[in-house]
């Protein structure tokens, strides 16, 4: 391993060491709600379901027709302004109360995002550490098995010496018998 990849390597453990689960927040440790933010939440949980939806339409829907047909004495009558003021009221009040909501939401949804982010950084660190590991057991393996191909070479160079030899000396002697022989 270079000179440059060693030094990237140990920065990098000393970024994953700073990086320990006491800097990481946890996201089961919620902070108390102040009495705005319960309000916000609970107007927004009800304004958000389908049981004010029905009821809201139901109540527009008495409005107008009490209004139409003469029930209340035509007190708001056609263009239902004193209706139109009531809605534009409500949604005058529901919109910072929905702002206020989605706002901490967001505040949540940004803390849950950073703590992704410096946990996918400690994978990725131990993603490279374990790599390394691996180029190290790698290069032991590879170290290994050249010696052993070395040992191995050696060994039959030594063996066909020795066969060399003995070839000689058994050529050599039959040689000699059959001269001393003759």
């Amino acid at each position: 391993m270079e000179q440059t990849e060693q030094e990237l390597l140990a920065d990098l453990r000393l970024l994953r060491r700073s990086l320990r689960p006491d800097d990481v927040e946890e996201c089961t440790v919620k902070e108390p709600l102040t009495l705005g933010q319960r309000v916000a939440d609970a107007v927004v949980s009800v304004m958000g379901s389908w049981t004010f939806i029905i009821a809201q339409s139901l109540v527009l829907l008495g409005w107008i027709a009490a209004n139409l047909f003469g029930a209340m004495h035509r007190w708001d009558p056609y263009p239902f302004i004193l209706l139109n003021l009531a809605l534009s009221f409500q949604a005058a009040y529901a919109a910072p109360f929905i702002m206020m909501s989605q706002n901490r939401q967001q505040d949540i949804d940004r803390k849950a995002a950073a703590n992704d982010y410096r946990i996918n950084i400690k994978a990725e660190l131990e993603i490279e550490l374990l790599h390394e590991k691996i180029d190290q057991l790698r290069a032991q393996e590879v170290l290994r098995l050249t010696e052993a191909v070395t040992r191995l070479t050696e060994l039959l160079q030594e063996s066909r010496k020795e066969r060399l030899s003995d070839r000689t000396d058994e050529t050599g002697e039959v040689a000699a018998t059959t001269g001393s022989g003759v």
